[in-house]
């Protein structure tokens, strides 16, 4: 599918249940090109920087840097312009997601911004998503909206406690190695068993599965953009002893680092 089939609500979404793709735009640029839609997926604009604006339902929603736009299925929208925009856009049906339950509450578009760094977050967020989108990675996808969906919900009485809001944030922030639960529960002030219990307790995993989820997303990425020798990717993502790094690559993709970067670069 290209971008105009992607919002095109005649389109077969039952053989694409995910979409993303990246914005990245120069100048003021109307976007008559993009047809308005109606369609059966949650749609979604991330901008990291610059600006969209958005009819939704004949509402308009300007879209700036670190802000989300969440559409419910099967509202009227349509794309106006982009200013200099840098982000993603896409949509995703409930069916992938391993509980839709949070989507209940989004009868109406969900306007929401992110601050210092939960937006560097989110941008890497979504990053991690398009590139798995791009290579095939569901596995990840399901994960990435999982977590998306932790972070919106404006009309639930519980809140993210702020310390897993401050593990996930440094976790996911591209210019940090991946640390340790001992490094984390340390940056967070508490101990590492209060912080592995909030963790698990609020995303429904570990802080050690959270880190290896990342830790293969990163290797994936260098897998397949460089030559790195694979010992020197797997200290690059916080794991010296590239055996064990093969049996977790192993065990998280079915393929061994070697046969990954074969079939990515070949």
């Amino acid at each position: 599918m290209d971008i105009k089939s992607h919002w095109n609500p005649d389109a077969d979404f039952s053989a694409c249940p995910f979409f993303i793709r990246r914005m990245d735009t120069v100048g003021f640029i109307q976007a008559s090109e993009v047809p308005a839609a109606q369609l059966p997926l949650f749609g979604f604009i991330y901008v990291a920087s610059g600006e969209v604006l958005v009819d939704v339902d004949g509402t308009p929603f300007l879209c700036q840097p670190a802000q989300l736009l969440l559409i419910p299925q099967q509202h009227p929208f349509a794309i106006r312009y982009y200013r200099n925009a840098i982000g993603y856009t896409g949509g995703f049906a409930p069916s992938i997601l391993p509980d839709s339950k949070p989507l209940r509450y989004l009868s109406a578009p969900l306007h929401q911004g992110f601050w210092f760094d939960e937006g560097v977050f989110m941008a890497e967020l979504f990053n991690m998503l398009a590139i798995s989108f791009e290579t095939g990675d569901n596995g990840f996808v399901e994960k990435g909206l999982d977590l998306l969906l932790s972070r919106l919900k404006p009309n639930l009485p519980s809140v993210m406690p702020a310390a897993v809001s401050s593990f996930l944030e440094s976790l996911f922030n591209p210019d940090r190695m991946p640390g340790t639960l001992a490094d984390y529960a340390r940056g967070a002030g508490i101990s590492e068993n209060y912080l592995s219990r909030l963790v698990k307790q609020s995303t429904g995993r570990s802080v050690g599965a959270w880190i290896d989820i990342l830790r293969i997303q990163r290797a994936k990425r260098l897998l397949s953009s460089t030559s790195l020798p694979i010992i020197d990717i797997a200290v690059s993502v916080g794991v010296e002893d590239q055996s064990y790094f093969s049996r977790l690559f192993k065990k998280e993709t079915g393929m061994t680092p070697s046969a990954f970067r074969k079939k990515m670069q070949g």
